[in-house]
């Protein structure tokens, strides 16, 4: 849940529950708000699970789970997967070392079960997991002037970089971690984590000092990652191999063994997986796992869309097939109606940034 859920509330904000927690969908006009952090900056409380790992091999634990190698310096961090031995993602998570402890990012849901997983293997390793989600809040500041705001806002510290780097200083007396982020948004942007305790005050500061910074809910940040090219777990990444989504920012193909490693592996030896992630403009709004026709012949599916305001018309992610041919005639179901949809690269919106996870195939 929020731990500022009173205070949102002050500000307008309807919730909306993801993972039995509650997030702010938006603040009464999330397409406003969309146009404000593209054009300028806006702050959003993020619903993450936060899992803790210490201990002398934290780091060689959680490394030999993961899909991407664990950073051995302090200030740097990693974006990885969890995968299950069919090589389908089980969560996708981010990997910070935080000095004498690891901190990791994990989708709201994801925590509780990871924690309890990760503890029944651990046998002679010196680690200690824990779920920490309630400890910590952690707040994302997005859109071309973001540097800019955590400049005008942070002690102690310069904005860091490059992507997922991180420094210490203080915002407001507030002791806070200041991340680079990998452009989810297609926007540059920042993710700032402080002690539960005094996020109020925290998020108080980044909507009103130095340059205000427009609140946003989940609602804008569906549109704003949809733009930007950005697969998310719960519509595109759960139960699917990374292969499929291009997410080889998530991959290391030369680390030690993981779980999952060798179906992965197959089938980027292959060349090619089964489906890749494409753009589609459709004429009107699908919902998600509309299906997506070449001809009369089903070809994929939606897996997100959303009513762009940068492109004042809908936009949508879809698995298809990867052989299709990027020139066929294509159509998706909407209310079942077959309309035409045209298939675009993505990013759909070229920001200043571009997301860690825009799908790289070879």
């Amino acid at each position: 849940m929020t731990v500022l859920r009173d205070f949102h509330a002050d500000h307008g904000a309807t919730f909306e529950e993801r993972g039995g927690r509650a997030v702010v969908r938006d603040y009464g006009r999330p397409a406003v708000a969309h146009r404000a952090v593209r054009n300028g900056v806006g702050a959003i409380e993020m619903g993450y699970g936060v899992v803790l790992v210490e201990g002398d091999d934290r780091v060689e634990f959680v490394d030999n789970a993961v899909s991407n190698r664990v950073p051995t310096t302090d200030g740097e961090g990693c974006y990885a997967l969890l995968l299950d031995p069919q090589g389908r993602i089980e969560t996708d998570m981010y990997v910070y070392n935080a000095g004498e402890r690891l901190l990791l990012f994990t989708p709201p849901t994801q925590a509780e079960p990871l924690v309890a997983d990760w503890r029944e293997n651990v046998f002679i390793q010196d680690v200690e997991i824990r779920d920490a989600s309630e400890d910590f809040a952690v707040f994302g500041v997005h859109g071309p002037q973001s540097t800019e705001k955590v400049a005008s806002v942070l002690n102690h510290a310069g904005a860091p970089e490059p992507h997922l780097s991180f420094v210490r200083g203080s915002i407001a007396d507030v002791g806070v971690t200041v991340v680079a982020s990998d452009g989810l948004t297609g926007e540059e942007g920042y993710e700032i984590v402080c002690s539960a305790d005094e996020a109020e005050t925290l998020f108080d500061a980044l909507l009103t000092y130095g340059n205000a910074s427009a609140p946003f809910g989940y609602a804008t940040w569906e549109s704003l990652t949809l733009e930007a090219g950005t697969p998310l777990f719960e519509t595109e990444l759960a139960g699917r191999l990374p292969n499929v989504l291009g997410l080889r920012t998530a991959l290391d193909f030369d680390k030690g063994c993981y779980v999952g490693q060798e179906v992965v592996s197959k089938v980027e030896n292959r060349g090619q997986p089964s489906q890749r992630l494409v753009g589609l403009r459709p004429e009107s709004l699908p919902a998600g796992e509309a299906a997506v026709f070449a001809d009369d012949a089903a070809v994929g599916e939606v897996t997100r869309a959303v009513d762009s305001p940068s492109l004042d018309g809908p936009a949508a992610l879809a698995l298809v097939d990867y052989d299709l041919d990027a020139d066929a005639a294509l159509t998706v179901r909407v209310d079942g109606d077959e309309v035409t949809t045209e298939r675009t690269e993505l990013p759909f919106v070229e920001g200043s940034d571009r997301s860690g996870r825009l799908p790289t195939y070879r």
